[in-house]
């Protein structure tokens, strides 16, 4: 792990995944490169939290899933948000801003 990666915290998992299906459709690998690419490498999931995670959300309705081919031409699940899954990116998207604001304060306050 390079000094730049971290171990991601409780919850964020899903807001980052929401997050990287915004703007469309991606297959399992396309979501982590995403990750990678939007925290610019602090966060690198692998796929033993990332398809978990991606079947427990399609189970609460947030994603979409179907099956296509990849650029190297592999047999892949696509993903993408549901209307339900952009109400949860919002959700999810206002409790971390209020948590980020909190801990900005706390670090911030000099008593």
């Amino acid at each position: 792990m390079s000094s730049k990666q971290t171990n991601l915290l409780q919850g964020t998992l899903d807001l980052l995944i929401l997050k990287s299906l915004n703007t469309g459709e991606l297959h399992g690998l396309g979501i982590s490169r995403r990750i990678d690419q939007m925290t610019q490498g602090t966060f690198v999931v692998k796929p033993g939290s990332l398809f978990p995670a991606l079947h427990r959300m399609e189970e609460a309705g947030w994603l979409n899933a179907t099956w296509g081919d990849s650029e190297n031409n592999r047999r892949a699940k696509f993903y993408r948000l549901t209307r339900a899954g952009k109400a949860q990116l919002t959700v999810e998207t206002e409790q971390w801003n209020t948590i980020a604001l909190a801990m900005a304060n706390a670090l911030n306050a000099t008593t």
